[in-house]
C-alpha cells in the first residue's frame, strides 16, 4: 500500500545526485528499496540511502526525465512511498570491504553505518568519474570507515577505475566480505578480484522495476527477479548468468546491451 508523505529535506549531494528525506516509520534494513511516486508521473525504484529511525531517505541520480523531475522536488512537496522491498545485506561480517561506483554508495552507506555501529571495521573503495561526483565520501569517513578514492580523471585519489583500488586492498588486507554496488561491469571485476582470496562478494543490483512484487518480469536476470530475489545477490548466483554485466532490460522488457 502506498503512503503519501511530505518531503522534509532536500540535499544536493553532488552535481548529479540529490537526497530527499521524508517521514516514514516503517522499519527498513540496509540494502532494501522503496518505490517512489511523484503524483502525475511514474514510480521509480530507489535504494534507501537512510534507513534508521522514523525519517528515511533516498538519493536520486539524474538519469532520465522522471528522475530529473524527482530531483526538482522541494521540502513540503508530497510523494508516494511503498515498501520497503527486497532482501538486505548480512551485517554479521566483522571486516568488510565496500566497493562503490557512482551512485552505488546510496545502497551501501546505511549498511556501512549500521555495521560500524555494531563493532565491525569497514574499508570503502569509492569511485566516481571526477572528484565532485564522489557520493557520501565525508559521510563514510564520519561514521568511522577508512575511505580510499578513485576518479576516472584523476582529480582526486587514484586515477582510473575503483576496481584497481579494490584489487590492491584485497591483496594487502584481510576481509570477511565484500559489498558492492555500481555498474555491473565493475561488480564483475570485483568478483574476479575477490575470487583468488576466497572472499565472499555480495552485489546490490540496480535493474528496471515496475511492480516490486516479482510479477511484471521487468527486472528479470536469468531465473531471478531483482525486486524479490534481490537486490542483494551473493556472487555465485550471478557469475554464470549471461545477462549479468552484459544486458539489462528497458521499460518494454527488451534486452539491451549495457
Amino acid at each position: 500500500m502506498r503512503t503519501v508523505v511530505a518531503v522534509t529535506e532536500r540535499v544536493a549531494e553532488t552535481p548529479s545526485t540529490v537526497t530527499l528525506r521524508f517521514p516514514y516509520p516503517t522499519a527498513a534494513v540496509p540494502g532494501q528499496f522503496v518505490m517512489l511516486w511523484v503524483p502525475g508521473d511514474d514510480e521509480l525504484p530507489m535504494s534507501l540511502s537512510y534507513t534508521d529511525g522514523p525519517s528515511k531517505g533516498v538519493t536520486v541520480k539524474a538519469m532520465g526525465g522522471t528522475s530529473r523531475r524527482v530531483q526538482s522536488i522541494r521540502p513540503g512537496d508530497r510523494v508516494g512511498i511503498r515498501g520497503p522491498y527486497g532482501n538486505h545485506f548480512d551485517l554479521s561480517p566483522k571486516r568488510v570491504l565496500i566497493v562503490s561506483g557512482g551512485s552505488g554508495a546510496a545502497a551501501l552507506a546505511p549498511a556501512a553505518g549500521r555495521s560500524i555501529a555494531a563493532g565491525s571495521s569497514v574499508t570503502v573503495a569509492l569511485g566516481a568519474t571526477r572528484a565532485p561526483e564522489l557520493l557520501f565520501k565525508e559521510r563514510f569517513r564520519a561514521m568511522g570507515a577508512h575511505v580510499e578514492v578513485a576518479t576516472d580523471d584523476g582529480s582526486e585519489g587514484a586515477k582510473g577505475f575503483v576496481t584497481a583500488v579494490a584489487d590492491r586492498l584485497l591483496q594487502s588486507e584481510s576481509f570477511d566480505a565484500v559489498w558492492t554496488c555500481g555498474p555491473e561491469v565493475m561488480m564483475k571485476k570485483v568478483i574476479a578480484a575477490a575470487a583468488p582470496r576466497s572472499v565472499p562478494v555480495f552485489c546490490s543490483l540496480e535493474r528496471h522495476m515496475k511492480c516490486a512484487l516479482g510479477m511484471c518480469d521487468a527486472c528479470a536476470i536469468g531465473p531471478y527477479h531483482v525486486c524479490v530475489d534481490g537486490p542483494v545477490f551473493p556472487a555465485p548466483r550471478l557469475e554464470n548468468l549471461s545477462d549479468f554485466g552484459t544486458f539489462h532490460r528497458d521499460s518494454s522488457g527488451r534486452r539491451v546491451p549495457l
